[in-house]
């Protein structure tokens, strides 16, 4: 699945781990060209380097002085459809 990496400064509530760590192991994939279910030898690496720059991502947004106003865009974990279909993946993974 490739989306777009949305804007997260500025969010109201702010942006969740889950958010910030979502938009970090997307931006690694697109720098690395690596993909989510690669192997162990580059999967592992390309996750250590998500939760890396996630940290740094926290720390930022945190440092940021706030928006005037909040991003035009919604970030995929806070849409609808994007919500059913994880739900539905865990329903299909405990199954």
């Amino acid at each position: 699945m490739c989306r777009n990496i949305t804007t997260l400064r500025g969010l109201e509530p702010a942006a969740t781990p889950e958010e910030i760590a979502a938009a970090s192991a997307q931006f690694v994939r697109k720098v690395t060209g690596v993909a989510a279910n690669a192997a162990p030898a580059s999967r592992e690496p390309c996750e250590a380097a998500a939760a890396e720059i996630a940290d740094i991502v926290t720390r930022l947004l945190d440092d940021l002085p706030a928006r005037r106003r909040p991003p035009t865009t919604v970030p995929p974990l806070r849409r609808p459809e994007v919500q059913a279909r994880i739900a539905e993946r865990e329903h299909a993974a405990t199954a």
